[in-house]
């Protein structure tokens, strides 16, 4: 089981890399993160977004949130279509898989 430390290395890992793909200054969005036992959900968007959480700054698109497990580090990226709590059921209800390895997802 990983340390919520290692947890959120990990995530911030994950968009270090969607950063570099994109071109784009992205951050994990500050005190967005929702705790549950089995892992972290975490958002993301522009740093400039996360400052100044004005919605004109809010351009990014495709920047879905995503669950890192703390019990296998998998990164399980959830869509943009539904609200997060559409998602988290899903993932509860063990029909959501969209699951990218560990060592996939950051390499």
């Amino acid at each position: 089981m990983l340390t919520e430390q290692q947890v959120i290395e990990i995530a911030e890992k994950y968009v270090k890399k969607r950063s570099a793909k994109s071109k784009y200054d992205l951050v994990i969005l500050d005190n967005e993160a929702i705790k549950k036992p089995y892992g972290i959900i975490f958002f993301y968007n522009t740093k400039k977004y996360n400052d100044t959480r004005n919605d004109d700054d809010n351009t990014l698109l495709g920047n879905a949130p995503f669950l890192l497990e703390n019990k296998t580090g998998n990164i399980v990226v959830f869509g943009t279509s539904k609200s997060e709590e559409y998602y988290i059921q899903e993932y509860e209800a063990g029909r959501f898989t969209n699951i990218l390895g560990l060592n996939s997802s950051l390499e």
